[in-house]
């Protein structure tokens, strides 16, 4: 039975590990934090799991405050296991501490904010104690069957060499609900140097995705090119957004005028063994009415393309479809053999025709919760690996390489930035 430490939950990633019963954890847990805010966040979000209903959790939070949280976690080492889910700048640091001093660590995206922090995400990564990420991508059920789809020859293929193999959009938004109610991000949000850059956010999801796809956990990508731009937060939105009167002295550097400039866009193009792969991220002000996060993206086999789309277009939910690009009839057989073999873990799955030469992949909803309840399943996973004390050698392999790949994406688009800036163009 382990038992879990958090350590200044700045951000809700850090809660929703706690968003079911964890057999495999105590439910005393014990948070280190600053006074404030971030932390009474924190213990709310907690507190609705153990009053919902039906399936409450029973969480017993004990809360040290103090000036120096991750001292004083160590100093008393009341757990195993701590979950860091909060502001990234200094993560890397103390992720490294931590592991150093005993502790098992489950941190969230992203582990750095620049190029210097790749050396403290190497040393956490060489051993045990266990230091991995919460990422949630590879328990999304419509990616894991995109997975399967691409793992299966007769249908895909091969992936493509004449142009880019995988294409992956995402669109965010700073304005969205959590567990139903409105989320309110801390102000250090909007801080690239604490929160990260549009480069070394959301692409640490994305790229872990395309190796994946592509088999590449010990394969190093390789950058091709990668650029950043900025999303515009005006004052009331960011009031709206952080609770905050104005924009704190902390981000003068960013604000012109009645806005602040938020770096937080990118698009990456890499190269992950003989796969080129391309990553655009984008954060908007806020969701159309009913809309919500989107997300397109496009793996191009030699006999089928497999899309993973959620839009407008799919109702804002995550969609699967196979369109075929050669010997349309032989890839309507192997889509149909090949789905009919997963009928035993997938109940319910079934291929729907949706246009010429195309097919959707569906699967019943209740069969995935949504993206909510993958933190609880990495939290498990987590748990698992370290109770069979098996070095995950896949796993640290490539954590190391993706970040190291988005190291030179934030160094290339830092000097671009400063560049740009000089140029009075940012």
């Amino acid at each position: 039975m382990h038992t879990l430490l958090f350590l200044d939950p700045g951000h809700f990633h850090a809660a929703l590990t706690l968003r079911v019963p964890q057999a495999r954890a105590a439910d005393g847990v014990f948070v280190y934090a600053r006074e404030g805010a971030e932390l009474r966040d924190f213990l709310a979000l907690v507190e609705r799991f153990n009053r919902r209903s039906p399936h409450p959790t029973r969480w017993r939070p004990v809360v040290t405050t103090s000036d120096d949280p991750l001292g004083r976690l160590v100093d008393e080492r009341r757990g195993d296991v701590v979950v860091l889910a909060g502001k990234n700048g200094g993560k890397a640091r103390t992720i490294r501490r931590l592991h150093e001093s005993g502790f098992h660590v489950l941190a969230d995206k992203p582990w750095l904010v620049g190029p210097a922090d790749l050396e403290h995400v190497r040393a956490s990564l060489e051993s045990w104690p266990l230091a991995a990420e919460i990422m949630t991508g590879r328990h999304d059920l419509a990616a894991g069957l995109v997975k399967r789809l691409v793992d299966a020859p007769a249908l895909f293929g091969a992936f493509r060499d004449d142009g880019l193999a995988i294409e992956q959009e995402s669109v965010h938004h700073l304005e969205k609900l959590v567990d139903g109610a409105p989320l309110r991000r801390p102000w250090w949000f909007f801080d690239v140097r604490v929160q990260g850059s549009g480069p070394v956010d959301i692409p640490t999801h994305v790229v872990d995705q395309a190796q994946w796809l592509v088999d590449g956990d010990a394969a190093a990508p390789a950058l091709l090119s990668a650029r950043a731009w900025s999303t515009r937060v005006p004052a009331e939105v960011f009031r709206r957004i952080t609770g905050e009167a104005r924009f704190p002295r902390e981000l003068d550097p960013f604000v012109d005028g009645d806005a602040l400039s938020y770096r937080c866009n990118a698009e990456l193009v890499y190269r992950i063994g003989r796969v080129t792969a391309s990553a655009a991220t984008r954060w908007n002000l806020s969701p159309l009415p009913g809309g919500g996060d989107a997300s397109h993206s496009v793996a191009h086999g030699t006999r089928a393309d497999i899309r993973l789309e959620q839009s407008v277009r799919t109702g804002h939910r995550r969609r699967v479809f196979v369109e075929a690009r050669t010997d349309a009839a032989g890839v309507a057989r192997a889509l149909r053999d090949t789905v009919t073999a997963w009928q035993a873990e997938l109940p319910g799955v079934e291929v729907v025709p949706a246009g010429p030469e195309t097919y959707e992949v569906t699967v019943p909803p209740p069969v995935d919760g949504g993206h909510e309840t993958h933190f609880a399943r990495v939290l498990d996973e987590f748990l698992r690996i370290v109770d069979d004390r098996r070095w995950p050698t896949a796993l640290a392999e490539r954590t190391l390489a993706k970040y190291t790949l988005l190291a030179e994406a934030a160094a290339r688009t830092s000097a671009e930035g400063a560049t740009l800036s000089a140029r009075g163009k940012l």
